[in-house]
């Protein structure tokens, strides 16, 4: 349904319940009082509707039509158009989700279109109508109070991000292969969030000079947005934090990745080393026995014409040979650093 509530207010009191928006400019012109039309993505024929009956400006309805604007604050006339993008944390899958509210503000109408679940309306209008004296100072307190509640709904998404840092440097150092991916989609949310807030700072700013201090009527709502704009200033000097802590994490995730890969080349390269040092022992024992293999082998020919046959002290000698080749051998290897 997209029109979620319509009504017109006189002195802070809701006094008639419309049943479409051409009831609506009739009640409206009547009593002279302050009409609030609230709407989830309504279809282009009703916001041109409300276009023609409150001349909104055609660039402002293009971008309500749109949707997809950046928060921001444009003036035509005596009407204002607020682009606004609230935020709300999904705890079943540790995420952000952001919508968008569009307020058309005029002498005497509201507008409110919203393309998102959040923020709750229907809270700020049911809060604005326990305070009549409040609502009382018109469209004003509309415009104040959706920004009041868009604002308090960033509180839980902080929380959220809080947390889910949190949990990233716990993961730093555990090894986990997701935890870089996990850092950039974190990092993603916050530069988001950083987007739908920081604009609000100089949008409060220029709203309070708008509305003024010298009105006794409009004081307490100037206070009022003064608070909401501290509460602004915080969120995003704690976003702001959130980002450096994930680009810290980052650098010291990448470090560690650094480290871990260079414990690993070096545990191989001991590893090759170690191979090569008993490949060496092998080759040196093996040249060892060799030496002696090859005087047996030859002296095992048994060729009648041989040297040192009828010799007495032939066997000796080759048993000497033999040993003397393998000394030798096992001096060289050893010098050279093989055994």
């Amino acid at each position: 349904m997209p029109i979620i509530d319509n009504a017109v207010y006189v002195d802070g009191k809701r006094t008639a319940n419309p049943d479409n928006l051409e009831e609506t400019y009739e009640v409206l012109r009547a009593r002279h009082g302050m009409a609030w039309i609230g709407m989830y993505r309504p279809t282009p024929d009703e916001v041109q509707s409300v276009a023609a009956e409150f001349n909104l400006h055609h660039l402002a309805v293009e971008d309500a039509l749109a949707g997809h604007q950046r928060p921001k604050l444009e003036r035509y006339g005596d009407t204002q158009f607020i682009a606004l993008r609230p935020a709300r944390y999904l705890d079943a899958s540790e995420e952000v989700e952001f919508g968008e509210v569009h307020m058309f503000i005029g002498p005497d109408f509201a507008i409110t279109i919203r393309h998102a679940e959040s923020p709750d309306l229907g809270r700020v209008r049911k809060r604005l109508e326990n305070s009549p004296d409040l609502l009382a100072l018109g469209p004003l307190a509309v415009m104040y109070a959706v920004l009041d509640q868009v604002v308090d709904e960033y509180s839980p998404v902080v929380s959220g991000l809080e947390n889910d840092i949190d949990e990233i440097e716990d993961q730093l150092f555990s090894q986990d292969t997701n935890v870089s991916r996990r850092i950039y989609e974190l990092s993603r949310e916050v530069i988001a969030f950083q987007r739908a807030t920081q604009p609000l700072v100089g949008m409060l700013g220029v709203l309070r000079e708008r509305i003024g201090s010298d009105d006794p009527r409009t004081l307490e709502l100037h206070r009022d947005l003064r608070d909401v704009e501290d509460h602004v200033v915080t969120l995003v000097e704690r976003v702001d934090s959130f980002r450096s802590l994930l680009q810290n994490a980052l650098m010291v995730h990448a470090t560690l990745v650094g480290q871990r890969q260079n414990d690993e080349t070096k545990a191989l390269t001991e590893a090759s080393l170690r191979q090569a040092d008993q490949a060496k022992r092998i080759s040196s024992w093996a040249a060892i026995l060799f030496a002696p293999t090859l005087v047996a082998g030859i002296y095992g020919m048994n060729f009648k014409s041989m040297p040192e046959l009828s010799w007495t002290f032939g066997y000796p000698y080759a048993l000497c040979l033999m040993l003397v080749l393998g000394i030798v051998l096992y001096t060289v290897f050893k010098k050279a650093g093989w055994l």
